[in-house]
């Protein structure tokens, strides 16, 4: 069982910055795809962003590709979403995600491909 806790969420201006994190417990982190999902009230979750078990291969939704930084430490069991020029769209509940890797060039985008699950962080966007 992999538990996933994310922080670093908050209130910040358009344009600033933000970096979430996400602590996994287990010893096999380093064998897990990780990915990072959001969820605006109102709409479907979609995902933003996700990166391979060793870290060499990462992938972005078009949306974020440029602002968005997805990382990994594997000595601290911990993923890193560093978030840049915010901007209003991007206010949601942050949602950290892992799988066991499927194959090294294979990053999932669509939810029900992974299996575990953080509570979700509110990252929030002001005008």
């Amino acid at each position: 069982q992999v538990q996933l806790v994310e922080s670093g969420g908050g209130l910040v201006q358009a344009g600033g910055s933000l970096r979430l994190s996400c602590a996994a417990s287990g010893r096999t982190f380093s064998s897990y795809t990780m990915g990072w999902f959001r969820q605006a009230p109102g709409k479907e979750r979609e995902f933003v962003a996700a990166i391979s078990g060793g870290g060499g291969r990462s992938d972005y939704a078009d949306s974020v590709k440029g602002r968005f930084t997805i990382s990994r430490d594997s000595a601290k069991n911990t993923v890193y979403l560093q978030m840049n020029s915010l901007q209003p769209e991007d206010t949601a509940v942050y949602y950290c995600a892992g799988r066991v890797g499927v194959s090294r060039d294979y990053l999932p985008r669509r939810s029900y491909e992974y299996v575990y699950w953080g509570q979700g962080t509110q990252v929030t966007v002001s005008s």
